[in-house]
């Protein structure tokens, strides 16, 4: 299923959703988190991120799992750096749905409009707490994002 799109690699397709994805659910959920005039337009914009970056970073996952059985990536230089960059995949794939669940409560616990009301009832300091961790998550979503794209990257250009 993860295999081939139209008959070529899913892969390096998949990738590309996870690479927008990814960063601007990292951007959205810290402007969620940090700046109340902006809640009431990307609360929105927030959810469906929540939604369709961890997807995404499943699929380029599992299309990569697939991709690297081919016969072409057996030699051990080239399985070396297939693992590693596995463990950068696997660690965003966790960052990325810890930051889309703390996105989707956000979403919900912390108010869209300075007079609004929220759905979830929860004191202040769980909001700032809530806040903190998308500010945190996000960084890390991003830096390994950008350490799976550049070791991937690196054996595209330097490897095949």
């Amino acid at each position: 299923m993860f295999d081939r799109v139209a008959g070529i690699p899913a892969h390096p397709l998949f990738i590309h959703a996870a690479v927008v994805l990814v960063p601007l659910l990292a951007l959205v959920a810290v402007l969620y988190g940090v700046w109340p005039a902006s809640r009431r337009h990307i609360r929105w914009p927030l959810v469906a991120f929540a939604i369709l970056a961890p997807g995404s970073v499943f699929f380029a996952k599992e299309s990569g799992e697939s991709f690297s059985a081919n016969k072409a990536f057996q030699s051990p230089q080239m399985r070396a750096a297939i693992e590693s960059h596995e463990e950068y995949a696997d660690t965003l794939f966790w960052v990325i749905l810890g930051l889309a669940v703390v996105a989707l409560v956000m979403a919900f616990m912390i108010p869209a409009t300075r007079d609004g009301s929220a759905r979830i009832k929860a004191p202040a300091a769980a909001h700032y707490a809530a806040a903190g961790l998308s500010v945190v998550l996000a960084v890390a979503a991003a830096f390994y994002v950008y350490k799976t794209g550049d070791s991937g990257a690196k054996m595209v250009w330097d490897g095949f």
